[in-house]
């Protein structure tokens, strides 16, 4: 390697590492990135958002084609499973987008350095199979997060897999148990239900989406329930046991009491995720851990002047559009910037159908902390264009500040909000009141008027219910 002193050096090529690579370079600053994997993008765009979201949105096609079209006036028959086809426009969407970003890097010269990084000194990196290399400005540690195990249970990517292995299933399975009701497990359960397995979803806590608003999650394990998920819940996974033709799981509730077995051919542990710091060095250096984050301050720095960190090794939702805010924001504050991240308005996502997304507090949040706050909502029933895509489960869900009627949060189930949902994020980072989203004129017809509908609906006045 020629070069082996750069200004910036960044640990990992997903979302966040890349994008501060990509906004350190436009700034002027010499950058390298480190990244282990053959190919760049992380676990995003390798082994997660976007080959669950290439098998989801080909899934909904199928599901469609098969029993949605009929009441269009569209009479389809013998519709038929192509699964290898379906993996391979998997396949193709991630290649497409991981040799994106090996262009984006070309054009803003960055070098990718291909192989493990250790950090030796606070400003030097030593690149498997490359060599050392010195930072002068600073160290990014944006190395992500890996599948947490649940003890006792054995991931073999075959009878038991983790959110990676079910991207890649040879077969449908008859029977999938799903060992999680959060996103991922959620996510995926509905990839392979529509394709035609059972599925059984086992969730430790009392209902799904635990961490968003409760009558957002109760309203989707309904929705879920009558598309034919199977939900155990206040249920704990005590042991696996793998045989020739699929697992035996043993269960048995939360609180203590008779076990259960369930026979599955596919095990799917999507129990979370942690961060990645596995062979960084950071004991060597002296980088101070929180439970096993790593600990930065307002700007992104450890403990160890120049080494920084983002994304999901520190704390906050594990979201790649937040580590991609945290990589622009780290870069330009190199630069002298004064950019910043407001980790109160990072909305999440979960892209199963019907999609749910949410910002801010749950009513929840306000009840625990007293806020006074209104509220207001608005149900896809009563939406024009649902109506006519066949689209009406679910709501639009507004939480004001009683006082000064400013959104405090916002919660939807229903067709395309993950698309909605930013609307709303705008309107926050700007303080707005939910008088300002009533006021504001939304196209007719579309499924945005439910958002309009329900800031109205926190006054009292909606005009369609």
């Amino acid at each position: 390697m020629a070069e082996s002193t750069f200004d910036v050096v960044v640990i990992g090529g997903g979302p966040g590492g890349y994008v501060c690579a990509i906004r350190a370079a436009q700034l002027g600053f010499k950058v390298a990135c480190v990244e282990k994997r053959g190919t760049l993008g992380g676990t995003c765009l390798n082994v997660g958002c976007i080959p669950s979201k290439a098998l989801l949105a080909a899934s909904e096609k199928f599901e469609e084609a098969a029993h949605g079209l009929a009441k269009f006036g569209i009479k389809v028959g013998g519709v038929e499973l192509d699964l290898p086809g379906m993996q391979a426009h998997k396949d193709k969407v991630v290649k497409d987008n991981v040799t994106g970003i090996e262009f984006l890097f070309k054009k803003n010269k960055i070098a990718w350095l291909k192989g493990a990084g250790k950090i030796t000194a606070a400003n030097t990196v030593e690149v498997e199979g490359v060599g050392a290399i010195t930072a002068s400005k600073a160290i990014v540690i944006a190395t992500g997060s890996d599948v947490t195990p649940l003890p006792g249970i054995a991931i073999d990517e075959k009878r038991v897999v983790s959110s990676t292995g079910a991207l890649s299933l040879p077969e449908v399975p008859k029977h999938l148990v799903v060992i999680g009701g959060g996103v991922i497990g959620l996510e995926l359960g509905s990839v392979w239900g529509r394709l035609g397995a059972k599925v059984t979803v086992v969730e430790y806590l009392d209902r799904v989406l635990p961490t968003m608003d409760n009558e957002l999650s109760k309203q989707a394990q309904r929705i879920f329930a009558k598309q034919g998920m199977d939900f155990k819940l206040s249920t704990k996974v005590t042991g696996a046991s793998v045989t020739g033709t699929g697992v035996s799981l043993t269960v048995e509730p939360a609180a203590g009491g008779a076990a259960q077995t369930i026979e599955a051919d596919t095990v799917l542990v999507a129990i979370g995720r942690r961060p990645y710091t596995e062979g960084l060095g950071l004991e060597t250096v002296g980088v101070e851990l929180d439970r096993g984050r790593v600990k930065i301050d307002h700007h992104f720095q450890t403990n160890v002047p120049g080494i920084y960190a983002i994304g999901d090794v520190v704390e906050g939702p594990m979201l790649a559009h937040k580590a991609e805010e945290e990589g622009v924001a780290l870069a330009e504050q190199l630069a002298g910037q004064k950019s910043h991240v407001n980790h109160d308005l990072v909305p999440g996502v979960v892209y199963t159908w019907p999609e749910v997304a949410a910002v801010g507090k749950t009513e929840e949040q306000l009840k625990a902390a007293g806020v006074a706050y209104k509220a207001g909502k608005f149900p896809f029933t009563a939406n024009g264009r649902a109506r006519a895509g066949g689209n009406t489960d679910g709501f639009v869900k507004i939480l004001s500040d009683a006082a000064t009627d400013q959104v405090l949060g916002v919660h939807m189930i229903g067709p395309n909000v993950s698309e909605m949902i930013g609307e709303l994020v705008l309107a926050m980072e700007f303080s707005a009141s939910a008088e300002d989203v009533a006021r504001t004129c939304h196209a007719h017809p579309t499924l945005s008027e439910a958002v309009k509908e329900a800031a109205l609906a926190v006054d009292g006045r909606p005009l369609h219910i």
